[in-house]
This record gives C-alpha cells, sequence and structure tokens, in this order.
C-alpha cells in the first residue's frame, strides 16, 4: 500500500506540475514574440543608423583654412579645396554681405572662377584679398563708371583709329623697345607676378606697370619716378591693337573725368589686356 499510495502522490504531484507549467507555456509564447519584436525593432535600429544623412561626404571633403581681407577688416574662412572660384565669392559674400559680381578677388593675380582652390594651389593659411563695394557705395558715386565708359566708346567711334593718330604715331613710329615682353594673340593669360615691362609711355620714355593687389594700387613707373595709383581712382581702361602688330597693344589708363587725363602705355602684349581691364576696374565696374 505504501508503495501504491507513494506511486499515487508521484502521479497526482506529476499532473499537478504539468497544469501549473500550461500558463508558462503562454507566457513563454508572449516572451518569445516580445523578443522577436525587439529583435526586428533592434534589426531596424541598426539598419537606419547605417543610412547617410548626406553629412558624411562633407566631414571626409579635404578643408582649407584662408584668410580673407576685405576693406580692412579679416575673416577666417574655412572652405573645400575643390571648391570653385564661384564658389569661394559665394561664401565670402555670406562672411562681408558683398555681392560675387561685385568681388574683385586676388590670390597671385584675379582669382579665376572657373578652377577650383587646388588647381589654383590655394593651401592653408593663404591670404585672399577682396576688392569691392556694396551696391549703396557703388550708387553713391557722382559719375557711375559705366556712364565714362560709354560715352567714351562713343568718341572712339567717332574717331580714326587711334595708332594713326599723329600724338601716337610719334611715339609708336620709334619701333619696339629693346627690352619688349613676348606677346601672344589670341590667348588671355592671368598677370604674370613680375612687373609688365618693356614698353613706353607718351613722351617715348620706358615704363613699367606693377599691380599690387594688396594695396588695390597701380604703380606706374618711369627712370624718374614710380606713381603709386588708387585702382578705384581709375575711372577707366581703353586699348587698341596696334596696326600691322597686332600681338601688342596701346592702352590708356583714365586717372580723370575728361581724357585729358589719360595715361597712355604702348607695346602692351595681347594676352595680358583682358586681366588688366579686370584687375584695375574689376567685374562689378557695370553696377
Amino acid at each position: 500500500m505504501a508503495t501504491q499510495d507513494g506511486s499515487e502522490e508521484v502521479v497526482m504531484e506529476t499532473e499537478a506540475k504539468a497544469k501549473e507549467a500550461e500558463p508558462l507555456g503562454e507566457d513563454a509564447e508572449k516572451v518569445d514574440t516580445e523578443s522577436t519584436s525587439h529583435t526586428d525593432a533592434g534589426n531596424s535600429t541598426t539598419q537606419d543608423s547605417s543610412i547617410s544623412n548626406g553629412d558624411d561626404a562633407d566631414d571626409k571633403q579635404e578643408m582649407v583654412d584662408l584668410k580673407i581681407i576685405w576693406n580692412k577688416n579679416k575673416y577666417d574662412l574655412k572652405i573645400p579645396v575643390d571648391d570653385t572660384g564661384a564658389k569661394l565669392k559665394e561664401s565670402i559674400h555670406s562672411l562681408t554681405g558683398l555681392p560675387p559680381a561685385m568681388q574683385k578677388v586676388m590670390y597671385k593675380g584675379l582669382l579665376p572662377e572657373d578652377k577650383t582652390l587646388r588647381e589654383i594651389k590655394i593651401t592653408n593659411g593663404a591670404k585672399i584679398m577682396v576688392v569691392g563695394s556694396t551696391i549703396n557705395d557703388v550708387l553713391a558715386v557722382n559719375t557711375p563708371k559705366e556712364v565714362i565708359q560709354q560715352e567714351v566708346k562713343a568718341e572712339e567711334n567717332k574717331k580714326e583709329p587711334l595708332c594713326r593718330q599723329k600724338q601716337h604715331r610719334k611715339v609708336l613710329d620709334k619701333g619696339k623697345p629693346d627690352d619688349i615682353m613676348p606677346a601672344i594673340k589670341g590667348t588671355k593669360e592671368r598677370l604674370p607676378t613680375v612687373p609688365l615691362s618693356g614698353m613706353f609711355n607718351k613722351s617715348g620714355g620706358k615704363v613699367r606697370l606693377t599691380f599690387k593687389l594688396e594695396q588695390d594700387q597701380l604703380w606706374i613707373g618711369t627712370k624718374e619716378r614710380t606713381e603709386k595709383v588708387p585702382m578705384g581712382s581709375i575711372k577707366n581702361v581703353v586699348s587698341e591693337p596696334i596696326e600691322d602688330h597686332e600681338d601688342y597693344h596701346m592702352m590708356a589708363f583714365q586717372l580723370g573725368p575728361t581724357e585729358a587725363s589719360q595715361y597712355w602705355v604702348y607695346w602692351v602684349p595681347a594676352q595680358f589686356v583682358d586681366a588688366i581691364k579686370d584687375t584695375v576696374l574689376g567685374k562689378w565696374q557695370y553696377f
């Protein structure tokens, strides 16, 4: 009987434990479901975190630190080295409020807009000179440069070619200076880092032009003296190819309100003509 009773007790205890285990099975299913849910959520989180928000590319770009100098003020600017000159102008606009169209940006000459900073070989710590006036400053000028230019162009159209006029022939008939710089017709080049020399002025004396970009000045040097002319005071620049020597130009810098103030230079290499005009007048001259 003891053995039989003992067996019955074991069977009863086993059945009781089985009944108690049933709700645990339902809980286990809930646990499994929650576990799966958490796992799916974890996978979702992992997948979401791998999606780029677009900033990664910017973080990996090579940057360059620049010193922007404008109107006696200095600004620090960090910009991707593969940005173009045009992009740099936009960044300068954000810093200074000076519109890109009214900026004359210089680094070893006038900065090209279509080339990257890497191509121009701009490095960390480089000083970028910016010259230009806001629209309000330009509108405040009594005689806008565009008006002067239009008047000068109209007068030029009425006259015979400059190189045939008597006042210029007496200089041109002397022939080319012995130390004249090489010229290339039909091309445009940036200003060289050295002064432009090997040219004559109206009196037939030797003259050289030095563009002091950091001071925004044009230095006109002769044997006797050097005139330091602020570029902002030059009202206009006119030029014309020399007949039978079209790879060279004669050029005048208008230092005052009338043609009487023009300073003439002869035998300017043709490839530098546009760079001289852009450097002196800037692309914002038409505002």
